[in-house]
């Protein structure tokens, strides 16, 4: 089976270049991280069925999924998001979760949040957190795991420690698609981060003069996506056996989509 693995989106452009890319393509299963989606930040129940309307079945998210104050509205339905699994245990939704593919397969995402430069969001130790998800089945299963982290160490530290019980563990949040994927020697599909899709002449899917005058002053400085040019779109698409649940192939999605 085909699994679609796409890097966070980010704002009007990231959400256009993974429509059109969606469109064109099919997939058994399609996984997003949509932290950044609303405005560079969050995720609106609006944008939210967005993008299931575009085909994505199951949102990731990360360090800003409290950016957006909807999925905390009983109201409205997040029920395809999974988020950070190390959040406090007060906040709404799944860590993990179990979904069906379109050809009847069923898939477990777990969304993990890193501990190395990311803060104190996260509240527990993501490797002791996967051990307790990964008890969960007593079955074959496929898993994939977004690691929302910053720390490229910590990321292939985790993939290391537990992808014997994994399908694949990939990483999101730096939104630069790294050139290291592989099958780890534990049978683990690994990319240390599948990038972004959002804005392509932008720093990291904003608009340059805001992250230029934080990261050169220290100071507070708006962060604006834009809404016209060029888009990049980044993932990786994996070739699952559905005895073994590993990944027997693979090819990273990096490509430049026209300017709208």
């Amino acid at each position: 089976m085909k699994i679609l693995f796409l890097g966070d989106i980010v704002g009007p452009l990231g959400r256009e270049a993974v429509k059109s890319f969606l469109s064109q393509n099919h997939f058994d299963f399609v996984i997003a991280n949509g932290e950044n989606t609303t405005h560079g930040h969050g995720l609106s129940n609006k944008h939210y069925n967005e993008l299931l309307s575009y085909g994505i079945d199951c949102i990731t998210s990360g360090n800003h999924f409290f950016n957006s104050r909807d999925p905390f509205h009983p109201e409205f339905d997040f029920s395809k998001q999974v988020r950070p699994y190390n959040l406090d245990k007060s906040c709404p939704g799944l860590g993990t979760n179990v979904f069906l593919a379109h050809n009847g397969e069923k898939i477990r995402v777990t969304n993990l949040l890193g501990r190395v430069f990311t803060g104190t969001m996260a509240q527990s130790n993501p490797f002791t957190d996967l051990d307790e998800i990964c008890s969960l089945d007593d079955y074959p299963i496929i898993h994939i795991v977004d690691f929302h982290a910053e720390a490229t160490a910590e990321k292939r530290c985790l993939a290391e420690y537990a992808g014997s019980k994994l399908t694949a563990i990939i990483g999101t949040h730096t939104h630069v698609q790294t050139n290291d994927a592989k099958i780890l020697t534990n049978g683990a599909f690994f990319l240390t981060d599948a990038g972004m899709n959002g804005a392509y002449d932008s720093c990291l899917g904003d608009e340059k003069d805001g992250p230029i005058k934080r990261t050169m002053t220290g100071l507070p400085a708006e962060m604006i996506v834009p809404r016209i040019g060029e888009a990049m779109l980044n993932g990786v698409i994996l070739e699952v056996d559905t005895t073994s649940k590993k990944v027997i192939s693979y090819s990273l999605v990096n490509k430049i989509e026209a300017s709208v």
